[in-house]
C-alpha cells in the first residue's frame, strides 16, 4: 500500500476451486487526511531536522548521544532487528534448492534360511568369489531437493518477513523518538528543580530577615507572639520543603542515568536563565508529511504490507506444490569398486505432485486467520494516523495557549515580586498586618513555582511537538 493523503483499507477473499465454503467478503473503507493542521499550508517542516541541530543545550546533545549508544531497551531492539534479518534469510532459502552430502558405511549379516541369505549362499559375487559374511556397504553421494515455487507461496513467506523486518527498523525509530524526547523533558525537568531550589533558598533568606524583624518588633510590644510562630513556622515549612525538591532531584537524574545506560551520578546541566528560554519556532508542515516521517505509522503500514503477502501464502496452500529430488554417487561393498564405473554408480530423479485432500479445514483455518490479521493490521494502521493527527493538533494548541498563559503569569510573578517589598515595608512602619506579609509571600512562592512549572510544560510542548511530527530519529 504506497503512502498517500489517504488510507485505502481492502481485505478479500476469494473463492477457491473445490471449496464452495470459502466465501468472497470484502471490506473498503476511505478515510481522507485532512489538508492541514488548521493552520496555513506551509510545508515548512521541523521534523525533518536532525535531534543534535534541534536541541541548542550541549548537555543535553551529549546525554541523548550517549543514550543512543548505551540504552539497554533500545539495544535490545537492535537485536529484534537482527532476529527479524535473520528470519528474512531463513525464508529465502526455503524457496532455493537443497543439497546434501552424504557419505555411509555399515555392516549386513543376514540369515542363511532367509530370502537374502539363500541368494548369497547360491550365488557368486565375482566368478570363484563367495559373497563376504558379514557384507559391509560404503556410500559417498550427494542429494538434492527443490520445491518449485509455482504459486509463490515461498516468496510470499519471504517478502512478509522481509516487511516484517523493515517494520522492526521503524520500530527501533519510534524507540529512538521517544528516548530523544524522554531525555530531554527529563533534562529540562531537572533544570526546573533547580530552579525551584534557588527561588526556595532565597525566599527562605527573605523570611528569615522577616522573622528577625518581627522578633524585635515583639520586644518592643507591637506584635504578639504569635505573629513571630507564624513567621517562624512560614520558615520552617520551606526549609521542609528543600529535602522534598532535593529528592525529586536525585530522582530526575537517576531516571536521566538509566536512559543514558549508566549508574547514578550526578548531571551536567546549565540551569541559569531557565524561565527566560525561548523555544525555537516549530514548523509543523501539512498532515500527509506524517506518513513519511512517524516510525509508528510507517511501521503500521510495513505490518499491513506484510499481512498481505501472508494472505497470499495461506491461499497458495490450497494449491498442489511440486517437489524435485534428486541423487547420485557410489555405492559398493568394498572401497576398490569405487573406482569401477558405472557399475558402482548409483543415481535417481523423481517428481512429487502433492495436493491437500482431507483436512483441508486446517487449511481454511489458517487462511481466514490471515485475512483476519490483515484486516486488523489495516485498522491499526488507520488508528495510528489518526493518533498521530490528533497528536500534533492537540500540541499545537497547547504550544499556542501556554505561550499566551505564560506571558500573564510573568506579569503575576511581577506584580507579587514587587508586593513583597511593598508589604515588607509597610509591617515595618506598622501600617500592615503581619498576615498580609506572610500571605504575600506565600503567593509570591507559589507564582513563582507556578511559573517555573510552566515554562518546563511549554518546553516540553516544544519538545512532543518535535515528536509527534516524525523527528529525532535521522
Amino acid at each position: 500500500m504506497r503512502l498517500g493523503s489517504w488510507i485505502l483499507i481492502t481485505s478479500l477473499s476469494v473463492i477457491f476451486a473445490g471449496c464452495k465454503d470459502l466465501k468472497l467478503v470484502t471490506k473498503t473503507e476511505n478515510t481522507y487526511t485532512p489538508a492541514n493542521f488548521g493552520g496555513s499550508q506551509d510545508t515548512l517542516n521541523s521534523a525533518t531536522t536532525s535531534w543534535n541541530h534541534f536541541f541548542k543545550d550541549q548537555n543535553l546533545i551529549t546525554l541523548i548521544d550517549t543514550a543512543l549508544k548505551n540504552n539497554q531497551e533500545l539495544n535490545i531492539m537492535m537485536q529484534e532487528i537482527n532476529i527479524a534479518k535473520a528470519e528474512v534469510r531463513a525464508k529465502k532459502g526455503e524457496y532455493l534448492p537443497t543439497a546434501n552430502l552424504q557419505v555411509g558405511a555399515g555392516v549386513d549379516k543376514v540369515g542363511r534360511y532367509t530370502r537374502n541369505g539363500s541368494l548369497e549362499a547360491n550365488n557368486e559375487i565375482a566368478p570363484g568369489k563367495e559373497f563376504p559374511e558379514p557384507m559391509s556397504d560404503l556410500l559417498v553421494g550427494v542429494n538434492a531437493s527443490w520445491e518449485i515455487d509455482i504459486w509463490r507461496k515461498l516468496r510470499n513467506s519471504r517478502d512478509a518477513a522481509a516487511n516484517r523486518y523493515l517494520a522492526s527498523i521503524e520500530g527501533k525509530n519510534f524507540m529512538v523518538t521517544h528516548l530523544v524526547s524522554e531525555i530531554a523533558n527529563s533534562y529540562y525537568e531537572l533544570v526546573a528543580l533547580d530552579n525551584k531550589m534557588e527561588i526556595l533558598n532565597q525566599t527562605i533568606e527573605i523570611q528569615s530577615d522577616a522573622l528577625q524583624i518581627v522578633k524585635m518588633q515583639k520586644t518592643a510590644g507591637m506584635v504578639s507572639e504569635l505573629a513571630v510562630k507564624k513567621f517562624e513556622a512560614e520558615v520552617l515549612k520551606n526549609q521542609s520543603h528543600l529535602y522534598y525538591i532535593r529528592q525529586s532531584i536525585i530522582e530526575a537524574e537517576n531516571r536521566i542515568n538509566f536512559l543514558v545506560g549508566r549508574f547514578p551520578q550526578p548531571v551536567q546541566r546549565n540551569s541559569a536563565n531557565f524561565t527566560e528560554l525561548i523555544p525555537d519556532t516549530i514548523y509543523s508542515g501539512v498532515p500527509s508529511q506524517l506518513l513519511q516521517n512517524r516510525p509508528d505509522i510507517r511501521k503500521a503500514e510495513l505490518e499491513l504490507v506484510a499481512t498481505k503477502f501472508d494472505l497470499k501464502a495461506a491461499r497458495a496452500d490450497f494449491y498442489p506444490s511440486l517437489r524435485l529430488t534428486a541423487g547420485a554417487g557410489f555405492n559398493a561393498f568394498n572401497a576398490q569398486y569405487f573406482i569401477k564405473a558405472p557399475q558402482s554408480l548409483i543415481y535417481n530423479i523423481a517428481g512429487d505432485l502433492i495436493a491437500p485432500l482431507i483436512n483441508r479445514n486446517a487449511l481454511k483455518a489458517k487462511y481466514f486467520a490471515a485475512s483476519a490479521k490483515q484486516i486488523q493490521a489495516a485498522y491499526n494502521y488507520e488508528k495510528t494516523i489518526l493518533n498521530g493527527y490528533i497528536e500534533t493538533v492537540n500540541t499545537l494548541s497547547m504550544i499556542s495557549n501556554l505561550k499566551k498563559s505564560y506571558e500573564l503569569k510573568s506579569q503575576q510573578v511581577q506584580a507579587l515580586t514587587q508586593s513583597i517589598t511593598i508589604s515588607t515595608n509597610l509591617f515595618s512602619n506598622a501600617r500592615a498586618d503581619y498576615m498580609e506579609v506572610l500571605m504575600t509571600q506565600r503567593d509570591a512562592v507559589e507564582s513563582k513555582f507556578e511559573l517555573i512549572e510552566m515554562k518546563q510544560q511549554q518546553l516540553s510542548s516544544w519538545i512532543s511537538m518535535y515528536q509527534t511530527l516524525g523527528g529525532g530519529w535521522k
